[in-house]
């Protein structure tokens, strides 16, 4: 493997602070960048998306063991990879103890008619999602059961954020993913393009195993609290709920979101 560059040892350095700094959304959308951390999501980044990732930073011990994964692909695509210590990745990172390897990366920039032009059958829209580690897992479900992507609104978690990008375990490097949508609009593009919008939600009126998954559908995810309010439900084709055969009260967002999308898989794969 070719030698990285100059070890950097000075926590304080303007470099590690600009990297620290990804950890706020401002700074995040300022820059349009944000930091990938840990060995499966840098993994994902260089493997998938190196035109997304600017640098990449491992400690000795982590270029060491992950030398053929991560670090050998990267500098093969011409990344910049830089030694770092312990003590300067820990100042970098949002995680009180980093795994030995982040990377910044730009933000990955999808559209909505980007995503239209490819006739998208299975689509996951969150609104008003505040929770950064059920947005995480949303996302790695969307990915898990081959989801054409993942749209969500002005309203929702910034799914660039640390806590985000930790939880989609390197799944946001694996499809569109297209933010700050105005949910309105984004419904009414949906339907004109053929694509059902499906609401699910505890009051819905039809239940999962009763309702037509074999055509283009988006799934609606609402907040974690309060679920869909009214007029959102009143926005979308069908309402749909997660039957409960027990007597839990209902599913958290992330375990209906991936019951829900599972069904939908299940139909359309056959």
């Amino acid at each position: 493997m070719p030698p990285l560059s100059a070890p950097l040892t000075n926590p304080r350095s303007d470099r590690v602070k600009a990297v620290r700094a990804l950890s706020r959304r401002s700074v995040r959308e300022r820059a349009g960048r944000f930091l990938a951390e840990g060995p499966q999501a840098v993994r994902e980044a260089v493997q998938h998306r190196p035109d997304c990732v600017v640098d990449v930073y491992a400690t000795p011990a982590a270029a060491q063991r992950y030398a053929a994964d991560i670090l050998e692909p990267a500098l093969a695509a011409g990344l910049h990879v830089h030694e770092v210590d312990d003590e300067v990745l820990a100042a970098m990172c949002d995680t009180g103890s980093p795994q030995g390897v982040a990377a910044v990366c730009r933000v990955l920039a999808a559209g909505l008619d980007e995503v239209l032009a490819t006739s998208p059958r299975l689509l996951v829209l969150l609104t008003h999602v505040r929770d950064p580690g059920n947005a995480g897992t949303v996302i790695r479900g969307a990915d898990a059961v081959g989801a054409d992507a993942l749209l969500v609104t002005d309203a929702s978690v910034d799914v660039f954020g640390p806590k985000v990008v930790r939880s989609t375990a390197g799944s946001l490097f694996h499809l569109p993913v297209v933010t700050g949508l105005a949910f309105e609009p984004t419904v009414e593009r949906l339907r004109a393009a053929g694509i059902r919008t499906l609401a699910a939600d505890g009051a819905g009126d039809r239940v999962l195993g009763d309702v037509d998954l074999l055509g283009p559908h988006a799934w609606v995810m609402g907040n974690e609290a309060w679920g869909l309010p009214e007029e959102t439900r009143a926005r979308c084709d069908e309402v749909v709920r997660v039957p409960i055969y027990g007597r839990a009260e209902s599913l958290n967002l992330a375990m209906a979101a991936t019951v829900c999308l599972y069904a939908s898989a299940s139909a359309q794969n056959g």
